[in-house]
């Protein structure tokens, strides 16, 4: 079975238990805490080895995806959880147009030993569509007010 070449989306479930609410845990290699940082707009970065798997536990931003030369704007927040999951060979960055920094957890998945290129950004083929990113920010921040 081949790896999956295009980005999945998967709204997680939730148990509750008393006042907590368990949701769906994911299975990783490792586990980051990610930052970004409120008025950002990233590189596009491209791994090779691993396959990014997002899910914003603070504030909100719109992923970037490129594929077939085309950009793809997908907004994520904490309001609504799910799991981003972009595989290896897949262009993607991250803008963050709100007032304040997102926070989310990448459970990576491993398909062989790291490489450095897989974390130097790359120069975005065409530029973003920062009109689509800024209705995308204006649409997803009213509709949580």
């Amino acid at each position: 079975m081949g790896l999956k070449t295009q980005v999945e989306i998967f709204p997680l479930e939730s148990i509750k238990g008393g006042m907590a609410e368990f949701y769906t845990p994911q299975s990783s290699h490792e586990t980051m805490l990610v930052n970004i940082p409120a008025q950002t707009i990233d590189d596009l970065f491209v791994h090779r080895t691993q396959t990014d798997q997002l899910l914003v536990v603070r504030g909100s931003f719109i992923l970037v995806v490129l594929q077939n030369r085309r950009y793809q704007y997908i907004p994520l927040s904490e309001m609504k959880p799910q799991v981003v999951k972009i595989p290896p060979g897949v262009p993607h960055g991250a803008i963050n147009l709100s007032g304040s920094a997102c926070v989310l957890v990448n459970a990576v998945l491993r398909h062989s030993t790291p490489i450095d290129r897989d974390y130097r950004p790359m120069r975005r083929p065409i530029p973003y569509d920062m009109n689509m990113a800024h209705q995308l920010q204006k649409i997803h921040s009213s509709s949580h007010a």
